[in-house]
């Protein structure tokens, strides 16, 4: 049996010997055992050494930023240059393979910035406040909607609200803070025992942001991505102690952007930020290096010479271990600054002009506040109304100059905390009055309540407007319900009730399906819905104080001492005392002074006026010398890492800081637009230089008739030149008349219309001046050609395009587009670019139609109603002046044009003030530049100067 087996097992292995695959078999098991043992060898025996051989030696590549190229004006004075500072990245390497470890990392950087007192900067747009309650920190409900949406992951707007139920609009702030936190597993990230961390909100909201903006780099991990930026040396040391659990966490030098005589210059220059997100791709087609983290101009010239000033990027190419130490540096490209960008402005004229219009902005208001409560009548005329002062002493609350929220902390002044006392006990008085109104069976109509009620009821309506709880695009305009809404003969109570059943209230906000509640139930939630809104509503707490000033509750006096106690006016222990007894009749004169010596400015009162434009410009190049807008800003705190909490304020600003009012700010001529009028008709030979037209006061050939500013006067005959001179309305309108009357007597406003637009165009009123920042389109009235001629009709242009238009009558007829830009220089100083302005086309008109306006503007300065403004000016210059009425209830805007000298013009100078009541106005500021600009005055005397005394003399026009 044995040797049966053997004898098998003999055959058996013969028979294999004998096959074909026995060698490849053979050789197989060997390259299998061979390969066995070196794996085992690498991984069993080797394994940690090559891990950490691996681990410790890796290829990094970074880009290195190239400088940002320096600002200065034509002189070379630094206007915009870099500093030295250091910022906080962290580049996803993927060295942490938890969630929980990577946002542990982020939380450990987290608590070093904060002990440093260092922020987290991202575009997460929620914040918390004292209470610990979180808020979006969004100013438009649109934008809030947009910033929704961007967290869904939504294209548009209309996404939101979808039927399913996944998308909600009216998400709160916890609501979504919550939502990222759990989305981010930052809301069970736990410590190395196991204990979930107790985060405080603002915890939550460094850590979401942290997450929020490294997800935008989900498929460029190798980009570092900027956490914290111009930290401090203290934070910087901090952060590199602690690499070795940081990892990926990286402190870069980098510049800051800096900004000289920021408020002066800011509406020209603008300010760098980060890029945003639309801006990128645009940004790659110029140059394919720019990417997320870069920074770059917002607006402004920083803006429109970007890849001018953008310094051009290096890369270092590196071996760093585990911790993303250096361990050697293989190769480098340097990088290379940006180019020097030299303006065409003129340092000292600019903060001279900035600074004659705040002065003159000044004396307006010191001028025109009074210590009465209804100053003005329905007969009152827009030249001549005035402030009531508290309407003044509102601002202060309304335009955000005191801060209302310190009035309830404990560090609070005894004034505010009374002012809180009233507010507090005032608003629950208020509520209840509230509530018993929408809840009566027998509300009142809105017309037949008191003003003070009437006010708080209209403010509602406003908010859950603004909230799309009243949805506009719903409400059926000519319904019974919504003609007595606008005529104030239905309640509010009734207005909103009715809104349910006619389906222009939003009920979704309070239940999911309104067909299964009633209309009393949803009526019973909106009304519970507005106190709560009402509560902690900081516009409704304005509203509040503006009546309790008016009634006397809230004083002038304790306003005037918040102005000290919150540090906004200089300790005056003399004036503080004085406040501080209870004289009632001090504050007024007090208050007056402070605006007299800008302590107060015109842009904190935002009171009628308080912005302005002034242009000064060379007649014979087309470059610009000063561009004033009036407020500025501090662009120092919105460049390089922005500061939200100033920006928002500035958004708030009723002044409009952030609107340029140069270039920006619109309206109808007035009579500024009359030698152009003046020029059509004589090269269309409808008028000549000799023929006259009788001014009786009153333009009646058209119907509504137009009265000349002089009526129930009269100018008498007027020819051309002594038209322009006393800026005769009946005159003008009757030349437009003719400009739209044909060869054969027949009558076409299209003719006329046709007529002005032409010579409009020539003098470059149809489009933008050329300055290279943000600049609205003008637009030529195409309305009414007698109302046109006079500068009224629906003209509309900025200073800037006045200032083009002016400099073109100065020169005779070159017309330029300007420019903001002299030249570009290389770090160097050689120049790379020269920027002088070009002119595309020439005005050809007649010398004598040339020389008849020049000699009517000539003669506005030295015959005319403003020649005493001037008397005390040693040049001879030639102006028009020009005012246009845009409400019965505030002051008409003022316009003034002009330059100098006139024998050989060098320079043109332009002002509008909106709401600046006279041209009177607008006339003074470009006096006091003309004394400036030709050596009457200094530098040093108008920055040592306060509010200038208003003229008394009223200029016709």
């Amino acid at each position: 049996m044995i040797r049966d087996f053997k004898d098998f097992l003999g055959d058996f292995f013969e028979k294999i010997k004998s096959s074909r695959l026995f060698i490849l078999s053979v050789i197989y098991a060997f390259m299998v055992f061979i390969l066995g043992s070196k794996l085992f060898t690498m991984q069993m025996v080797n394994g940690k050494e090559a891990q950490d051989k691996y681990v410790q030696k890796i290829k990094k590549t970074v880009a290195t930023t190239g400088a940002r190229g320096n600002i200065y004006d034509r002189n070379g004075n630094l206007l915009a240059y870099n500093k030295l500072s250091y910022t906080v990245t962290i580049t996803d390497g993927g060295y942490y393979k938890k969630v929980n470890d990577k946002n542990n990392m982020y939380y450990r950087l987290v608590q070093i910035l904060r002990k440093h007192d260092e922020n987290i900067e991202g575009d997460f747009l929620v914040a918390v406040d004292e209470n610990g309650d979180f808020y979006y920190t969004t100013k438009s409900d649109t934008a809030r909607l947009r910033f929704i949406a961007d967290m869904y992951g939504l294209k548009s707007l209309d996404e939101l609200d979808d039927k399913a139920g996944k998308y909600p609009s009216n998400i709160s702030a916890q609501e979504m803070v919550d939502k990222k936190l759990k989305t981010y597993g930052l809301d069970k990230m736990t410590d190395s025992d196991g204990n979930i961390y107790n985060l405080s909100g603002q915890d939550k909201i460094d850590l979401i942001n942290i997450r929020y903006e490294m997800g935008k780099k989900l498929y460029r991990r190798y980009e570092p991505t900027i956490i914290s930026t111009n930290i401090s040396e203290e934070a910087k040391i901090d952060i590199m102690e602690n690499t070795a659990s940081l990892i990926g966490v990286d402190v870069e030098n980098d510049t800051l952007r800096v900004y000289n005589d920021a408020v002066y210059f800011s509406d020209i220059i603008g300010y760098t930020g980060k890029v945003p997100d639309d801006k990128l791709d645009e940004l790659l087609k110029e140059r394919p290096d720019y990417t997320l983290n870069d920074i770059v101009g917002r607006i402004g010239i920083e803006e429109s010479m970007e890849t001018t000033l953008q310094g051009t990027k290096g890369s270092k190419t590196m071996i760093v271990d585990n911790v993303g130490r250096i361990i050697e540096t293989i190769s480098e490209v340097e990088s290379s600054a940006g180019n020097d960008v030299y303006l065409t402005i003129d340092k000292n004229l600019q903060i001279a002009t900035y600074r004659l219009v705040e002065q003159q902005l000044a004396g307006i208001l010191a001028s025109k506040i009074v210590n009465e409560d209804n100053p003005n009548t329905d007969t009152t005329d827009s030249t001549h109304r005035l402030i009531p002062v508290k309407d003044a002493y509102y601002q202060l609350i309304g335009n955000n100059v005191l801060d209302t929220t310190h009035f309830a902390k404990a560090d609070a002044s005894a004034t505010e905390q009374s002012l809180n006392a009233k507010l507090t006990a005032q608003k629950e008085s208020i509520l209840v009055s509230i509530n018993n109104e929408l809840t009566s069976s027998a509300p009142t109509v809105m017309g037949g309540l008191p003003e003070d009620t009437k006010a708080y009821l209209n403010y509602i309506h406003s908010a859950l407007t603004k909230k799309s709880i009243i949805k506009k695009d719903n409400i059926d305009t000519k319904s019974e319900v919504y003609q007595a809404w606008k005529n104030e003969t239905t309640s509010l109570r009734d207005y909103l009730f009715i809104g349910i059943s006619s389906g222009y209230i939003d009920t979704t906000i309070f239940f999911n399906d309104s067909n299964y509640s009633s209309a009393e139930d949803i009526y019973s939630k909106l009304v519970e819905y507005i106190q709560n809104m009402l509560k902690d509503d900081a516009d409704f707490d304005k509203l509040v104080y503006k009546y309790l000033i008016r009634n006397n509750v809230v004083t002038g006096r304790e306003l005037c001492l918040v102005l000290f106690d919150q540090g906004i006016l200089n300790m005056d222990e003399a004036a503080y005392a004085q406040l501080a007894a209870g004289n009632e009749g001090f504050a007024f004169p007090f208050f007056i002074d402070k605006i007299s010596r800008i302590e107060i400015t015109p842009a904190q009162l935002a009171l009628d006026p308080c912005s302005a434009g002034a242009v000064v410009t060379d007649v014979n190049t087309g470059e610009v010398r000063a561009l004033v807008s009036y407020p500025g800003y501090d662009n120092n705190r919105l460049a390089n890492s922005m500061d939200v909490a100033y920006f928002n304020k500035l958004l708030e600003d009723e002044s409009l800081p952030l609107y340029n009012n140069a270039t920006q700010t619109k309206k109808a001529p007035g009579s500024t637009f009359k030698p152009i009028t003046a020029i059509a008709g004589l090269e269309e030979h409808v008028i000549n230089a000799t023929d006259t037209v009788v001014c009786t006061g009153v333009y009646d050939t058209i119907n509504p008739a137009i009265k000349c500013w002089i009526y129930p006067g009269s100018h008498g005959p007027e020819s051309v030149v002594k038209a322009i001179q006393d800026s005769c309305n009946v005159y003008f309108a009757e030349t437009g008349h003719r400009l739209s009357t044909d060869g054969n007597g027949e009558y076409s406003s299209e003719l006329g219309i046709e007529r002005l637009k032409k010579y409009a165009t020539m003098f470059g009123l149809d489009h933008k001046s050329g300055v290279e920042i943000v600049e609205n389109e003008p637009q030529i009235s195409d309305i009414n050609p007698e109302q046109s001629s006079i500068g009224q009709g629906n003209h509309s242009f900025a200073n800037i395009q006045l200032a083009r238009y002016v400099a073109t009558i100065a020169n005779q007829g070159t017309v330029f587009e300007l420019s903001l830009l002299d030249k570009v220089c290389d770090q160097y100083g050689n120049v790379v670019r020269d920027y002088t302005p070009v002119s595309n086309y020439h005005v050809d008109i007649s010398q004598d139609t040339w020389n008849n306006v020049r000699e009517g503007m000539y003669r506005v300065i030295k015959e005319g109603s403003a020649r005493k403004v001037f008397t005390d000016l040693n040049i001879n210059i030639a102006g028009k002046t020009g005012t246009a009425q845009e409400s019965k209830t505030r002051g008409n805007h003022a316009f003034f044009i002009s330059f100098a000298p006139y024998e050989s013009p060098e320079i043109a100078v332009t002002v509008n003030i909106p709401y600046g009541y006279s041209s009177t106005n607008a006339a003074v500021i470009a006096k006091n530049i003309y004394k400036y600009y030709y050596n009457q005055i200094s530098l040093d005397y108008i920055l040592n100067n306060s509010a200038l005394d208003v003229s008394d003399v009223r200029i016709g026009d």
